[in-house]
């Protein structure tokens, strides 16, 4: 096939989409009717390419050490590695390798900047983490879309100083709702918010919020978990102060995420997580920690897992991060009309492709999603179900859980064909019309 004039979605075209799916081998997998399995749960966590499987392996097969802890050979090349791949994350992300702080996972990242806020409430870190104190009478701003990872912490922190917590809350379709913005008061420390829903797939409106919050002075923290894979970040562009990431959502390895933030906020927060590797110097009375980002990575760090994320990245970065926007809206596109066909099919989010990204929730009339579950794996078409750790986004739609399809780099519209025609037998096989 001429891959330059027969392409299937968006910039990619069908050679190069067929090419890109080899570099995956668990697509090859079949399930449990005999058929390739149709993967459409990589906002739950994305599959890898074989470069990154390799080179995870081929870390701890030749460079295993401990960073920053030794002169000889395997730790100055495990170091490098680390290093390395801090300097490649910032790249990707439009920060400085200075600014990364290695974490186990975006949900780490997102408790970090929380514990630290409420270390500075203390007195931690002296005037310098002033700004990051909190107490009664100040208000942490989040949104009503959040993942409970960037929910939860903040409500623990408000509990432990006296701080409120606020929201901002959803429009009938799911988007933020602007008319609500007006919850970010002059008392506002920190406006924390997704920049794309896990349920509904709406795009968040980073740069209304971000005007909002400066305008009182507060902080801002993105968490990118649904957006870095989809679409191009660039954290200097959003004008935020912290963003989290999440190596496992990015075609890397599980157990590894990232915390950037200002240098200059970092390097005025309190470390959070104390203990080896953060240390300048300790005596029995008192310690010295590292600047930051060292001050903020106690103990072994998951290198391999980093390593390997450097080379998702990579592979990410010759895909092109507009091309896999463009390719995805397609597939959005394709997957919004196809569900939107199928009888008994609500749609939980925004119906048409403008604004979000291939996340799309859904339930089926009279059906448990855990049945449409069971049904479309029964057919190898693979799906979340549950409430995707989002309950208070489901309580605004007025059901507990839902079905779950995401997009991916690799995913056809063949593919969304299986999942719209398996679907389409799911009412009918529990006894509805």
């Amino acid at each position: 096939m001429d891959g330059d004039t027969h392409r299937e979605t968006g910039d990619f075209t069908a050679v190069e989409l067929a090419l890109i799916r080899r570099d995956f081998p668990i697509l090859e997998r079949r399930g449990r009717g005999g058929m390739p399995i149709v993967y459409l749960d990589s906002s739950a966590t994305s599959q890898k390419p074989v470069s990154v499987i390799e080179g995870e392996a081929e870390f701890y097969r030749r460079h295993n050490a401990g960073v920053h802890r030794g002169t000889h050979l395997l730790a100055d090349e495990s170091t490098e590695a680390y290093e390395d791949a801090r300097t490649t994350l910032a790249d990707f992300v439009g920060g400085s390798s200075d600014e990364i702080v290695w974490t186990k996972n975006a949900t780490e990242g997102i408790n970090l900047v929380a514990y630290a806020m409420g270390n500075a409430s203390l007195g931690r870190g002296g005037e310098a983490a002033s700004r990051f104190a909190v107490g009664p009478g100040d208000r942490i701003v989040v949104t009503r879309a959040e993942h409970h990872s960037n929910l939860v912490p903040w409500q623990e922190l408000c509990a432990r100083t006296g701080a409120e917590l606020a929201w901002i809350d959803l429009t009938p379709e799911g988007r933020l709702d602007l008319d609500t913005l007006s919850v970010i008061t002059p008392a506002t420390k920190m406006v924390a918010f997704t920049h794309v829903s896990n349920v509904t797939g709406a795009i968040s409106p980073v740069s209304e919020i971000v005007s909002a919050a400066r305008n009182v002075g507060a902080l801002v923290l993105l968490d990118t978990c649904q957006s870095s894979a989809h679409v191009p970040v660039n954290v200097a562009e959003l004008g935020v102060d912290f963003a989290v990431f999440s190596s496992h959502k990015m075609l890397g390895p599980t157990g590894a995420g990232a915390l950037w933030g200002r240098r200059e906020l970092l390097g005025a927060m309190p470390p959070v997580l104390t203990g080896g590797s953060t240390i300048a110097d300790v005596s029995m009375e008192r310690t010295e920690y590292l600047p930051a980002p060292e001050r903020f990575e106690a103990g072994s760090q998951p290198v391999a897992q980093i390593a390997g994320w450097a080379i998702a990245l990579d592979y990410l970065r010759e895909l092109g991060m507009d091309r896999v926007a463009a390719h995805e809206e397609i597939i959005t596109t394709a997957m919004l009309a196809g569900l939107q066909s199928v009888p008994g099919v609500r749609i939980l989010g925004p119906s048409t492709p403008a604004g979000r990204v291939g996340v799309v929730a859904f339930t089926v009339e009279g059906v448990h999603p855990h049945d449409v579950g069971q049904v479309l794996d029964a057919q190898d078409v693979a799906v979340r179900v549950g409430h995707h750790c989002a309950i208070p986004v489901h309580r605004f739609f007025g059901v507990r859980s839902s079905a779950r399809a995401s997009a991916a780099p690799t995913t056809t519209l063949e593919e969304v064909g299986r999942l719209v025609e398996t679907l389409s037998t799911v009412r009918s096989y529990f006894g509805g019309n």
